[in-house]
């Protein structure tokens, strides 16, 4: 049960002064629903201002602040135009104020004809006119007021602005309570850091580092703490030993003989299984590195040793795919393969749940729905977890409920994740790793080009199809947004490609309903079409041998951990394929070095170290296209810097501090509530 102490910390934010259901909108898009994420809203940046006379004592780019009169309204010809207001300063110098979109409305109120306003915001050219782009503040007295130091900015939703943010956290601040020291006090003095509360205040305040560098501490000392009690509670448990004759597994036919890496990674999931505490492992593996094989693998233990297993994918695609290609492989070996999502109704799923009951199903695969109340097992000794990053540390703890005892759990990811990461991401599994790629995989031919040559790359498409290959055309969203800059949209492509290629093209993207969206995959996975028009939907699983060529447009919108992932959709047959990166007419410098190291390389434990090295302060597993990280303060430096200490002090704290007993095993358990890391006080209770 959450502390007392931290009960103002989660009030909704509509106890609040001046929150009610119109505001409640732009808050809740944020998800600002409460006090504490309003503490936890930190500026992106800060500008200080500087008050002028007239826009002759100030730069091009400076924040400034300036007295100016209002003298005409000019409306764009479409909707999509700028709103414009023209003003002139103290001297006759006129300066044009910009306004997108529905932020006109604001200015046609704010700044009637006639009147003379306090102005604050950037100073910039467009042409030959001066101008400040969407301002900051506009008020009618107390101009000077603007040029407060230090202002903080926040990302904001349609609906709120600078003002009523910051006037919001202000709120929230002054309901903040004082809480317990939960960190080691030698690193609290060593790094000279403010308490949590005071952190709060002056990461609000100004660009204060060691105030930001303590809460971002704050967060991974709870992840990290979490993981431990988690991994303690697992060693606690009684599972069950599993220990299998070969009598199954040596009824495999498999495709090519197991890698090194492959056998390492069976071995040490065989020993595991064998002990009576649950195994928790981690199988990471680059694209085609051979995971599943690995997880039929450890699910014939299972099989072998009298008991049950099942394999959870994050999508039904995933699922129906891992259950024809188990299906397959398995047959040799008489295993009884069967698969169960929320689709699934009437007598077919009724003869399911039976069979897993009644323990003649040996293998089940499925979403979610395998672990609803609904379904009972026999004896479920085995889970297999596929794209792990997909699902949180509570689902992992959900399962032990299907067991009579505690089932093994291996995870699996093929997201190559950075040595730094791993121990945030997954601080409570044990590793195997799959760093070899099978033989006979073939090499993929990656090429980066520009916008500009798609009309030859869609006749290099059409010739490929004509040879009667298949392949995918992969866009960053699903349509396109009002804005200033175009982006390539699924939809737009899909219309684009259909009127050259008729019914051979089918799309898939994440807003379609489960329904079409399975069909169509089907229809590409069973070769009836020859094009899959798509989001990043079909970044990882998707298994179609016939497709040798791989589009990506915009590739410089992706981080290299996707890029890689997608690529990985090709080069699974006999054919050359081809991955091809299109760009747009500019590119950032670390666009051109991504691009050049996908040219560069296939090895995507290398992609994914240099993503983390070239991102910097962007965020973690490629811009949290392949999955949400578990942290929302810490920034990437951060945690490469502070991770280390914060779990050295989390198994400080287990094994000399006695754990969530004693004075600072109270206030950790505070932490945890904080950060919703309450599932590891949960394992000490559930037990």
């Amino acid at each position: 049960m959450r502390p007392d102490i931290l009960n103002p910390l989660f009030a909704e934010t509509e106890t609040l002064d001046g929150v009610g259901p119109k505001l409640k909108k732009p808050l809740d898009r944020l998800g600002l629903t409460r006090v504490r994420d309003l503490d936890y809203h930190l500026p992106e940046r800060f500008v200080t201002r500087r008050a002028v006379q007239n826009v002759d004592d100030a730069g091009e780019g400076e924040q400034i602040v300036v007295k100016l009169s209002v003298t005409e309204h000019r409306s764009g010809r479409s909707p999509r135009a700028p709103y414009r207001v023209l003003a002139q300063d103290g001297i006759g110098n006129v300066i044009a104020l910009t306004y997108f979109g529905r932020a006109s409305y604001n200015a046609k109120k704010q700044l009637p004809v006639g009147e003379r306003r306090w102005v604050a915001g950037k100073l910039e050219r467009f042409g030959d006119m001066l101008q400040i782009v969407h301002p900051d503040h506009v008020v009618e007295e107390g101009g000077e007021t603007l040029q407060r130091l230090c202002e903080p900015v926040y990302r904001l939703s349609e609906g709120l602005t600078q003002p009523k943010i910051a006037g919001l956290v202000d709120q929230s601040l002054s309901r903040t309570p004082d809480l317990p020291e939960w960190i080691d006090s030698s690193q609290v003095n060593k790094e000279d850091w403010p308490t949590w509360r005071d952190a709060l205040v002056l990461a609000h305040k100004g660009e204060n580092a060691p105030a930001r560098d303590r809460l971002a501490y704050d967060e991974l000392l709870a992840n990290s703490l979490a993981l431990m009690l988690v991994r303690a509670d697992n060693r606690k448990r009684k599972g069950q030993p599993l220990q299998g004759n070969g009598t199954y597994r040596g009824k495999l036919t498999l495709p090519f003989p197991l890698t090194g890496a492959q056998r390492r990674s069976i071995a040490e999931i065989e020993g595991d299984m064998a002990q009576e505490a649950p195994m928790l492992r981690l199988l990471q593996g680059d694209v085609g590195a051979g995971k599943t094989i690995v997880a039929l693998e450890a699910m014939l233990i299972a099989v072998e040793a009298g008991a049950q297993a099942a394999l959870l994918a994050p999508t039904e695609i995933l699922a129906r795919q891992h259950y024809e290609s188990l299906r397959r492989m398995a047959e040799p070996t008489g295993a009884r393969v069967a698969l169960l999502t929320g689709r699934d109704k009437g007598k077919a799923r009724e003869a399911t749940l039976m069979g897993l009951l009644d323990g003649s199903i040996d293998l089940v695969v499925g979403t979610h729905a395998i672990f609803q109340d609904a379904v009972s097992y026999r004896n479920l000794a085995m889970v297999v977890i596929d794209e792990q990053h997909r699902f949180g540390v509570g689902q992992r703890l959900m399962l032990a409920s299907k067991g009579r005892r505690a089932p093994h759990v291996l995870a699996m990811t093929a997201t190559p994740i950075p040595r730094t990461l791993t121990l945030a991401q997954y601080g409570e599994l044990d590793v195997s790793k799959l760093d070899e790629l099978p033989p006979g995989r073939q090499a993929i031919d990656t090429v980066v080009m520009g916008q500009a040559r798609i009309g030859a790359l869609v006749d290099r498409l059409a010739a490929q199809i004509a040879e009667g290959r298949q392949a995918y055309w992969v866009c960053p969203m699903v349509r396109e947004m009002d804005g200033p800059e175009e982006i390539a949209a699924a939809e737009a492509r899909y219309a684009a490609l259909k009127e050259r290629f008729g019914d051979d093209v089918v799309m898939v993207h994440g807003q379609l309903g489960a329904e079409l969206k399975d069909a169509a995959m089907e229809r590409f996975a069973r070769g009836d079409a020859k094009l899959l028009v798509a989001t990043t939907v079909i970044e990882v699983g998707v298994d179609v041998p016939n497709a040798t060529l791989m589009v990506i447009e915009q590739a410089e919108r992706f981080g290299l951990a996707q890029l890689h992932q997608l690529r990985g959709r090709v080069g699974r047959g006999s054919g050359k394929s081809f991955c091809v990166l299109l760009h747009g007419e500019t590119l950032s410098e670390s666009a051109q070095k991504r691009l050049a190291l996908m040219r560069e390389s296939q090895d995507g434990f290398f992609l994914a170290e240099e993503d983390l090295r070239l991102r910097g302060g962007g965020e973690l597993l490629g811009t949290r296209q392949s999955g949400d990280t578990p942290f929302a303060v810490a920034s990437l430096e951060q945690i490469t810097e502070l991770l280390p200490k914060a779990y050295d002090d989390a198994r400080l704290l287990m094994e000399r501090d006695g754990g969530l007993e004693g004075k600072r095993g109270e206030a950790a358990r505070v932490l945890l509530y904080l950060f919703e890391r309450d599932f590891g006080v949960k394992t000490l209770r559930g037990g």
